[in-house]
């Protein structure tokens, strides 16, 4: 299978001289299309260090991103833009969106900014709408909505556009259970069934638990990796508390 993403012994630095901390020590990794892949890791690890690097928010002090055949380590600004808008889709904690449009023009955001035909953008947004199951709310706007129903509008919005990675950055955070579950089962569907490669950051092992694949890191290192391939959620979340617990997390990190 072709790999989405490659890193190749990513490192990331901050400070200078004798204050310096190493955030990323030599990371490689790679994630093959249609995988659903979770980072995992205690406060400090790198695992929000190594999203923003992967997301071109930050760049990394050396070493390689190669996403979808293109490495962003080299691009220029311009061409990094272009890049983050046509190949990423991003799934934030607090849902980041405009409160001035309904659902559907959120979703449709993506698609406005690249001069996507109106026929196409209303298809579409049709489309993603009823594959998330919120085809009832997106024409309200998100002060009407649930946390549950605007991560899902959030959700929609990211995959609206097609891209070659979606990347999540703790998206049931600020969700109650049933709303986590909801939207845990629609990626899981999404990645299933539309072959959507997803890289999701999280502390939460119940989240982790519907992924294909989890990547450890500890001090800035990849310091396991966990594969369901045939086990229950319930088996693969037992084995992801086990993991946690070796990394040495809080209480807060595992639970």
């Amino acid at each position: 299978m072709k790999n989405i993403v490659k890193v190749n012994n990513v490192q990331k630095y901050y400070g200078r001289k004798n204050n310096i901390t190493k955030a990323l020590n030599g990371v490689s990794f790679s994630i093959v299309d249609g995988e659903f892949v979770g980072i995992m890791g205690p406060s400090g690890s790198g695992k929000t260090t190594l999203l923003n690097c992967i997301s071109t928010i930050d760049s990394p002090t050396s070493g390689d991103i190669i996403i979808a055949d293109e490495n962003i380590s080299k691009l220029s600004t311009k061409n990094l833009q272009k890049f983050r808008s046509q190949s990423l889709g991003f799934i934030f904690q607090d849902y980041n969106l405009l409160d001035t449009i309904t659902g559907s023009e959120n979703i449709a955001l993506p698609l406005s900014i690249a001069n996507v035909k109106y026929s196409e953008i209303k298809d579409r947004v049709e489309k993603i709408a009823k594959i998330l199951d919120i085809e009832h709310v997106i024409k309200k706007f998100p002060y009407q909505l649930s946390g549950g129903e605007k991560q899902r509008v959030a959700a929609a919005r990211a995959l609206v556009n097609n891209p070659k990675l979606i990347l999540a950055d703790e998206p049931t955070g600020s969700l109650d259970s049933k709303s986590s579950r909801m939207l845990l089962e629609n990626l899981q569907s999404v990645n299933e069934t539309l072959n959507t490669t997803i890289m999701m950051v999280t502390h939460d092992a119940f989240s982790a638990s519907y992924c294909n694949r989890i990547l450890f890191i500890k001090d800035g290192v990849i310091f396991n990796e966990l594969r369901r391939g045939s086990l229950t959620r319930k088996e693969f979340f037992d084995d992801i508390i086990s993991i946690m617990t070796l990394l040495g997390g809080d209480i807060e990190d595992v639970l």
